[in-house]
């Protein structure tokens, strides 16, 4: 049977509708998940069509998933960082939402403070237990979305959970109809949707969930948790691993929106920024993410990653503020205690600090040469130099120029005697069996020394 496509306007074959296939062993893909040795990517060179969205968004877990594996945040750096990610995300709430616990009073309260700011992004929705207790917890608080737990793999469903498929989908319908009843908008959190059974239990899982949503009037939301990390970005792999089939098989054979379609990836294999790039590209207006990173094993999405990302795929930051992605790396060092790994892109220490004296000597020629873009203009972070074993004479002048504010006419080449002194001092150092970079501190003291007090840094 043919039918035209709201999707592509064009005349297709009529969907295959996949019932539940209710087996008696799990499905744990050994072939592809060996667990005594590295998991494999199969292909099936099957290509699905890129499909971006109309509108895309990033959405935030870092008061969830991210506060699940650091230190509990106080109720004010929680105020605090969300006002930072609502100038983060711009005019157009380009950080579209943001999840919270809400069991303790201190949970409640963040809630509460934080509405209180008056702000209308991000948005702020829940995370609970399957319950009716807690739907109307949820309900009682004024918040439209909650997210639920609806575990599919047969990892969770036969090893954890103790059901069989056909059990399990019960219970998670079950606790749906309750959300409804509470008038409360369900994000079903499908876990570890890269070990799944995609046709045997996530598409009919879905597909009933499409139903039940539909005759309630209330719209249900789909997030694919690729809780392991194992999804790739690759065409033409085959599921469960493929992201753009995930992707497009919820949409194609479950008929979920892209506006009700979310990704939610962890970096157990350095993927997480790519698949939820990949997720953008074929169809999920969503990336759910976390400040700096911060979550369960390796972490999440980066949030700071996608605004970047974002820029990329469109063009435009379309109002997003990237300068305050800088603050919140200072908010989280100097309030809570939490450094970012130096090398972090956009975040971390040295993420734009070179120690090689050859590119050095190409940023002082031009910037561009080894800054990744002008990330002054846009981070509020000038590119710096580190002076070390391998410096040479161009870092050195860098380091100077950039340390003492020195331009035109003042400012030091890799000629200058200043520079070859504290050059040789620097060498002599390292050959004396030093083995760490010089502080600033150090470089001052013996620029003072070598200056004759001539050279003092403006405050």
């Amino acid at each position: 049977m043919l039918e035209t496509s709201s999707k592509t306007n064009l005349l297709e074959q009529k969907n295959y509708k996949y019932s539940m296939q209710d087996v008696a062993d799990p499905n744990l893909y050994r072939d592809i998940y060996p667990y005594t040795e590295v998991p494999r990517v199969a292909f099936n060179h099957r290509r699905v069509p890129m499909n971006m969205p109309k509108d895309i968004w990033i959405t935030d877990t870092s008061f969830r998933d991210g506060q699940q594996s650091v230190e509990p945040y106080t109720v004010k750096q929680i105020v605090d960082l969300y006002r930072l990610m609502s100038r983060l995300g711009g005019p157009y709430g380009l950080i579209r939402q943001t999840e919270f616990f809400v069991y303790s009073e201190k949970d409640r309260r963040a809630i509460e403070e934080c509405r209180a700011l008056g702000l209308k992004f991000p948005e702020i929705t829940t995370w609970i237990r399957a319950s009716k207790e807690d739907f109307k917890l949820v309900r009682d608080l004024g918040i439209r979305e909650t997210g639920i737990l609806v575990s599919c793999s047969d990892y969770h469903i036969f090893k954890k959970m103790k059901m069989t498929r056909r059990e399990c989908m019960n219970k998670y319908l079950s606790a749906m109809a309750e959300a409804f009843e509470a008038g409360v908008m369900p994000r079903c959190h499908l876990e570890d949707i890269t070990r799944a059974d995609f046709y045997g239990f996530v598409v009919p899982f879905v597909n009933e969930l499409m139903k039940m949503s539909e005759d309630a009037g209330i719209p249900v939301k789909i997030r694919a948790c690729d809780t392991m990390g194992y999804g790739v970005p690759y065409t033409e792999v085959a599921l469960p691993r493929s992201v753009a089939g995930i992707i497009y098989g919820l949409q194609h054979y479950s008929d979920v929106p892209s506006e009700m379609l979310e990704w939610h990836g962890h970096n157990d294999f350095y993927k997480a920024v790519t698949n939820a790039s990949t997720a953008w590209l074929y169809g999920a207006s969503a990336v759910n993410c976390s400040l700096l990173g911060i979550g369960e094993r390796t972490g999440n999405i980066p949030l700071e990653a996608m605004v970047f990302e974002y820029a990329s795929l469109r063009g435009s930051l379309d109002g997003m503020d990237p300068t305050v992605i800088t603050e919140i790396a200072e908010y989280f060092k100097e309030e809570i205690g939490y450094t970012a790994p130096p090398m972090t892109p956009f975040v971390g220490q040295s993420f734009n600090v070179t120690r090689a004296g050859i590119h050095a000597d190409g940023l002082m020629k031009d910037q561009e040469i080894y800054n990744i873009f002008d990330t002054e203009s846009l981070l509020g972070k000038k590119p710096s130099v580190m002076i070390g074993k391998a410096s040479g004479l161009a870092g050195i002048a860098y380091w100077i120029n950039d340390y003492y504010r020195l331009s035109g006419d003042k400012a030091v080449t890799k000629k200058d005697a200043l520079v070859i002194a504290l050059k040789e001092w620097i060498d002599e150092a390292y050959e004396n069996g030093r083995q760490t970079t010089l502080a600033p501190i150090e470089l001052e003291e013996k620029i003072t020394e070598l200056s004759g007090g001539k050279l003092t840094r403006r405050a």
